[in-house]
Order: structure tokens, then sequence, then C-alpha cells
């Protein structure tokens, strides 16, 4: 080999030095490639790994990306070759709660670990990203004690980290306490961005993002349908409702609530920038292994903006007409008239009253198989095989009357119309069960007989009803009895102490079931209707064909230790 430049042979500048041609990996990298097994690494991706991007802060993701492999099938090979256990959905153990004392949630999420299960000598630690030995040490250090790493993927390991510290309690303490997020670093950062039209700044600051989480986290927790966010004059005030009742939930310091507001705006897609006219949005968020739909209401008030989110988690609602309450003989004469070839069936009652879960428990009797169900919703709430189902669109002129006219073209046999608003929307629904549809459709009124005075103020003519409604069927939701502490609020420790019930946090009551009436048409309803009768004389000639109100249903409810007697009267009254 040449010692100097003047030795050089004459075609030195255009070959490569002798050293790179000749020397390809050693022995040692050759002998590592040798024993990586499953995972399948030679020797020149080794010595490549050695100076690849990221393969100091992302070990793990690099070495998968230089593999080409997935990460569960990468984690099932590293399992194979190094003896580890490999859990694709981890559960998260009671014994588990030491992790979540001593390891703070910055460290976890940071590193991708969270407690498994303990016992007196060691704790399993889930983790995604394995290659990481300096992190497993300052693990053991904090637990003081020894660990064993247990393989799992990225989605299931931060699942288990937002289980672990949300059953610790009270989280927005904690981000509170524990991150920059006190009211004077808040007004700090609001008043960096004042002069300034970059709003996603605050929005995107991770103490916020972390505090928008665990509201959403908490809200899931309860079985809340709504978080309201309300900026009052001199605080603001968190609040869910649950089974129908609005609860406090915390309260944030004031100067959150522009943040929050902005990050809210960032998710569901809206214009951070505008604070002065209501907005609506949507989206959607995943928690662990659910998929859970939001809908966001914006609104100005005079102490800043007013947010409801209306939350739906599918994982959480069963869809069969026994799980929503309904009596048999109710049942009964409803699975009558789903059977009927066309005509019309109202679910009718106030908004939040469960009519749409009752369609759909409803289309779960009807037989897919040989009929064809489709439906235009807003929005679509429920997923059910073997059902086309169209979501309404206003921006895109997708309305429900245009929606309807379209499914028509589409051959159905059953047709589920979200809600009647209009008369146009009513007039199409009305003509579809003439010509040979059965049609399944939500009405706003306060009982059965009302149905009728509502679709003829509507604008449909009243012939017309009389031609093709089947009958009316009103409920509401009353608060069923939580069976823990059989309605007291309390419940008895093992020490004989009486607490405030956990199950459904003190209220009495846990989940809700649904009281219903039904009237079916007859002829001296169908002629009352065609003589313009009203909602009075209506319910008079229902009840003298044995209609019975849905007090009665509230009353058989009672009886059978379902609900109380007050909360039938809220709800009734």
């Amino acid at each position: 080999m040449p010692r100097n430049g003047r030795d050089k042979p004459k075609n030195a500048r255009n070959a490569r030095p002798t050293a790179l041609v000749t020397a390809g990996p050693s022995e040692d990298v050759r002998r590592l490639a040798a024993s990586m097994g499953p995972l399948r690494m030679n020797a020149d991706q080794i010595e490549a790994y050695r100076v690849a991007p990221g393969s100091d802060a992302e070990p793990w993701d690099v070495m998968l990306s230089m593999m080409a492999m997935d990460e569960q099938a990468g984690l099932a090979a590293l399992a194979e070759r190094t003896g580890l256990r490999f859990i694709s959905e981890p559960r998260l153990d009671d014994s588990s709660g030491e992790f979540y004392e001593k390891v703070g949630p910055d460290i976890a999420r940071q590193h991708q670990v969270a407690g498994l299960e303990a016992n007196s000598q060691r704790m399993a630690v889930a983790t995604s990203q394995p290659l990481q030995p300096a992190v497993f040490a300052l693990l053991e250090d904090l637990l003081a004690m020894p660990i064993e790493v247990v393989l799992a993927p990225r989605a299931s390991v931060a699942n288990l980290i937002n289980r672990g510290y949300e059953q610790r309690g009270d989280l927005v303490a904690e981000i509170i306490d524990d991150s920059p997020l006190d009211a004077s670093a808040i007004a700090t950062a609001a008043a960096g961005l004042a002069g300034s039209n970059d709003l996603l700044a605050l929005a995107r600051q991770t103490p916020v993002i972390r505090l928008v989480n665990v509201i959403l986290f908490e809200a899931l927790r309860r079985g809340a349908s709504d978080v309201h966010i309300h900026p009052m004059e001199n605080r603001l005030a968190v609040r869910y409702r649950v089974d129908g009742m609005l609860v406090d939930a915390f309260s944030p310091p004031l100067s959150l609530a522009s943040a929050i507001s902005s990050r809210l705006k960032v998710m569901t897609e809206l214009d951070i920038a505008n604070r002065h006219s209501p907005q609506d949005g949507q989206t959607s968020v995943r928690v662990g292994s659910k998929k859970v739909d939001i809908r966001l209401s914006v609104i100005p008030t005079i102490f800043g903006e007013r947010i409801v989110l209306r939350l739906l988690d599918q994982t959480q609602t069963e869809l069969s007409l026994d799980a929503v309450g309904m009596s048999k003989p109710i049942q009964a004469g409803l699975l009558d008239l789903l059977d009927r070839p066309n005509g019309m069936i109202l679910v009718t009652g106030p908004t939040g009253s469960g009519k749409t879960t009752t369609l759909y428990a409803a289309l779960g009797q009807v037989d897919r198989g040989t009929r064809n169900v489709m439906t235009i919703e807003d929005p679509v709430e429920y997923h059910l095989d073997g059902i086309s189902q169209m979501q309404v669109n206003p921006k895109r002129g997708v309305t429900f009357a245009a929606g309807l006219r379209s499914l028509l073209r589409q051959d159905p046999d059953v047709i589920l119309v979200g809600e009647i608003r209009d008369s146009e929307t009513a007039q199409l629904a009305i003509q579809a069960s003439l010509t040979g549809h059965l049609v399944l459709a939500t009405l706003h009124t306060n009982d059965a007989p009302s149905a009728i005075p509502r679709l003829i103020d509507i604008g449909v003519e009243p012939y017309l009803v009389t031609s093709s409604l089947l009958a009316v069927l009103a409920q509401r939701l009353v608060r069923r009895i939580c069976p823990a502490c059989e309605g007291s609020g309390h419940e008895a420790s093992e020490s004989g102490a009486s607490g405030r019930c956990e199950t459904c946090s003190g209220a009495g009551y846990k989940g809700r079931v649904a009281i219903h009436e039904i009237m079916p048409m007859n002829d001296t309803l169908r002629r009352l209707t065609g003589e313009h009768a009203d909602g009075v004389t209506l319910m008079e000639a229902a009840l003298d064909a044995g209609f019975k109100p849905m007090k009665h249903d509230a009353e058989a409810k009672i009886a059978k230790g379902l609900t109380t007697q007050a909360e039938a009267y809220r709800v009734l009254h």
C-alpha cells in the first residue's frame, strides 16, 4: 500500500481506498449476524445499523425498518430469540399499582414502559422499546426490585400507561401539579401569543394536550354521554352528563379555557382564530381498543367559549330490545309491525331519550338476509352488519331529503330515517312507505298521540298520515338503581365502615332503562286524523282502544326494582 501521495498509482484518482474495497464486516460482526436467528439481520445490515440516523435515540424502530418487519412480527421474533415473553394484548393487573406510584408518567410515556403485574420478587414491565438497558436499570432503581421485561405492541403499552395512571385518582390535579400548567404559566404562554396569528402554539403545548386527553379519559371512565366546558366569571367548570344528569367533575384554572378550546378545535379541524361565532365539528379518537366518535359544539359567551362534546362509545351499547328495557308485550307489538312489507313506524321522544338506540335494536330483529336495509342518519351512530348506511353531509348537498331520494333508487325494503325535521323529509318518508317500503323514523314529540298533529303541523296532508302510519312508539329513559349499593349511594367496606359507592359515584343510580308506550293506528284514530283532531282527542280515542301510557310501563319497572318512584316522577312529571 502506498506510504504517501507521491507513490500513488496512475489511476488513484478513480480508485477507492484499498481498505474500503477489501475490508468487509469483521469476524465479530459476522458471528453476531449468525446469532440473530429469526431477526434476520445480516452482517452488512449490522454494520450499517451502527451509523444509521436515529439508531441511538430509537434503536428498535431503526432495526425494524432495516429488517423490513412490522412491529408485531419483530417483537415475536425477538421474543423467540431471547426467551422474553411477548403479549399482543396485555391486561393490567391490580398488583402493578406500585409502578404507577413510583414511576412518573413522563418517564413511562417517553420510554414506552408500563407496569403489568408484580409479586414479592419482581415487577413485570411491558415495553415496545426493548433496546434501552439504561431505562430498565433506572426502573429497577425507582421500583427497588428486579424487573422482568415483557414485549408488547406500542398501542397496547400506551393503553396500559393511560389506564394505569387513570386508576391513580385525580389525574387533572396530577397534571396541574407536576407539569408547567399552573395559571401563571398558561397566562404567560397566552400573553406571548397575543400579538401573533399562530394560535396553534398554545394548542400544541404538551400539558394542554395531556389535560384534554384526561378530560376525555375521565368522561369515558364514568360513562358520560356529554362533556360541558363552561367558562364563568371566576372559574372554569368541567361537567359530565352521566345517565342524563349533569355532574361537576373538576375546575381547572380559568386561564386554561382558551388553551382547551384551541386544542379541541385543532382536533375537530375548526377555525381556531374564530372566537366570535358558533362552530360545529366532529372527530374520532382511539382510547386503547375503543374508537370514540366526538361531536363538538362551540358558542361564544360573555366569559369565553362554551364547549359541549357529545361522546359516542359504540362498545358500551348493547343493541337489543331486551337490553334497552322494552317489555315483552310492547316487543311483541313492535315485532309484528316489523314484519309488515310497507308502512311507517315512528319512534318519538325528546333529545337524548334513546330513540336511535331503540330503532337499531329493532333493525337487529329484521331479516337482513332477504331484505335490503338502508339508513340515512346524522350522525351514523352504530354500525350493523348487512346494513348500508349513509351519513348526512349538508356541506356536500347530502341532506335527509336528498339522501332519501337516492336511497329510494337502491331498491330498499326497509329504510331508517334518522330524524324527520322538515316537510320535505316527512313527505318523502311517507311516499316511500306508500310505495312498498317499510320506513322507520324518529320525531320529536312528548308522547305517541302527539306525533300525528306534529306531522300535520310540519306540512303532511292528513290523508297521507292515515294511509301510511302503522304505529307510534314513544319512550323516555329513567336511571337504574345501582346494583352495588341498591340505591343508597354507600357501600360497606371489609372493616365495616360505610363509604361512597364507587360503582355509581354515590349517586345511587347506574345506567338507564327505557320506558315505552306504543300506539297502533286503528280506524277511529285514522278518522280523527282526517278531521284534524288535536292531541287530547287522539289520546282519549287511543285510551278507549286499550292504549297504555308510558306511566304504566314505569310502574311495572318500579315494581321490578329497576328504578324508583322519584326517578319516574322526575322524568314523566
